[in-house]
Formats: structure tokens, C-alpha cells, sequence
């Protein structure tokens, strides 16, 4: 990767670390955050391999105790707890969906597979976590986010188009045709 890859892995990771902490806390501890989009734009614009490393940038910021996870959160501690496997799932969310950006009607299909993966991820880790049954973590980490997941994703499918006419220079993984 040269220099103008990284800056903008850098900045991709900074805009993700801006807006995933804008979260609406439940219960079950994980909370409703803006964070799903972002990723999802991230892989659209940069593509796969950018993505991921935008998305590890982040993940690395939140660790370290930058406050960049979920309602201005920091720490180690949020992989290994309940909503964990959510946030290592970011990273199958983004490099599916920047697979996927050949035409809007692929990307739409990589968002939707890329969100399974994302649940599935997180649902077995908070299963393990919280010692919960397959049940109570759908109710508490996937039906209450279906919704919202789905206007994230019709957001990022009507955006990224426009961004990706606007920003040419962004991603030069793959051809759109």
C-alpha cells in the first residue's frame, strides 16, 4: 500500500471514530450505534483491503483507550465483553461489503451478507460471554437492530454512489461498471 493508502485508511478510521460512538444503549449491552454505516460506507469507498485496515485502525484507537467505541467508550475490555464479537465482526462487515461494490445491486447484496456475518459473529461471542441462550441473544442483539440495520443500509446504498462519481481518487481496488 503507498502513503495515499494509508491517509486514507487514517481518515476513514478517524471518521468511523467520530461517528460509531453516537449510540443509543440497551439492556443487553449492545447498544444501537451509528458505527454499522460508517463501516459499511467505509468498504464501499475503500474497498476491501482499505477497508479492513481503516476498520483495524479503529479497533486499535478504541483498545488503547481513545474513547471511539460505542457511547464515547474505550478499552480492551469492550472486545472481550458482550458486545465484542460485534466489534471484531466489523471487520468480515467491511471486507464483504468492499467486495461487493462492483454496481449498487452488489452492493446491496455484500451489506446484507456482510450484516449476517456481523450478527452471527456477535451472536456467538455474546452467547459465550454472557453465557446466554441461542434465544435471548437474538432477542437482545438482533431483532432490536434489524430495522435500524436496514436504513443503514439503504443510506449507504443511495450515498455511496454519489460519493463514488464525487471521489473517483478513493478506491482503486476494483473497476465499477
Amino acid at each position: 500500500m503507498t502513503n495515499k493508502d494509508w491517509i486514507q485508511c487514517a481518515l476513514m478510521a478517524a471518521i468511523i471514530g467520530v461517528l460509531a460512538p453516537l449510540a443509543i444503549p440497551l439492556a443487553g449491552g449492545v447498544p444501537i450505534s451509528f458505527a454499522t454505516c460508517i463501516v459499511m460506507l467505509c468498504g464501499s469507498l475503500l474497498g476491501s483491503k482499505k477497508g479492513a485496515w481503516s476498520v483495524c485502525i479503529y479497533l486499535l484507537l478504541g483498545c488503547i483507550g481513545i474513547p471511539v467505541f460505542a457511547g464515547y467508550t474505550a478499552g480492551i475490555g469492550h472486545i472481550f465483553g458482550p458486545s465484542g464479537g460485534f466489534l471484531i465482526g466489523y471487520l468480515i462487515l467491511v471486507y464483504v461489503v468492499g467486495k461487493s461494490t462492483k454496481t449498487v445491486a452488489h452492493l446491496i447484496v455484500g451489506m446484507v451478507i456482510g450484516n449476517l456475518f456481523l450478527y452471527a459473529f456477535g451472536i456467538i461471542w455474546f452467547m459465550i460471554v454472557s453465557k446466554s441462550t441461542l434465544m435471548a441473544a437474538l432477542t437482545w442483539c438482533v431483532l432490536p437492530f434489524i430495522p435500524g440495520d436496514i436504513c443503514k443500509m439503504i443510506a449507504v446504498a443511495v450515498v455511496s454512489p454519489i460519493l463514488w462519481r464525487s471521489l473517483p481518487f478513493l478506491n482503486r481496488d476494483f473497476t465499477r461498471t
